[in-house]
């Protein structure tokens, strides 16, 4: 299952040269598994948080193909690549909306981590593995 949300840039989102700044691309990477788990996967991730369960990321890669300028409509693509026991590995594409040209790809790692202790969880909660959310 793939979530798309789309993302215009803004003169703010962008650094000295008049592209995009990389550090906007991770608000935007973090905006799109917030939706994607929430609407794809059907996770409340504050009610996650609050039943003592966080998914903090622990990897990211990402590759930086074409800079965005100000102004252009993006689309990011967020699905789930790898789905391990302990862990949930997200791609997330970004490309523009207009020309299809890709701008970054990346894949982020997430594990469960139990907001009482700060020590990871050995496996996913059940609502993130069942077979209905993936």
């Amino acid at each position: 299952m793939k979530h798309t949300d789309e993302i215009r840039v803004y003169y703010a989102d962008t650094d000295a040269y008049g592209v995009v700044w990389h550090g906007a691309y991770l608000r935007w990477l973090e905006a799109g598994r917030i939706e994607f788990t929430n609407r794809v996967l059907g996770i409340d991730l504050k009610k996650l948080q609050e039943n003592g369960c966080l998914l903090p990321v622990v990897e990211l890669n990402i590759k930086y193909k074409v800079s965005a300028k100000p102004d252009d409509k993006l689309l990011l693509d967020t699905e789930i690549e790898q789905l391990r026991p302990s862990a949930i590995v997200f791609k997330q594409t970004l490309r523009n909306k207009e020309t299809g040209i890709v701008n970054i790809v990346a894949t982020v790692t997430c594990v469960a981590v139990d907001t009482k202790t700060n020590k990871m969880f050995r496996r996913l909660p059940e609502c993130i593995t069942r077979e209905s959310c993936i």
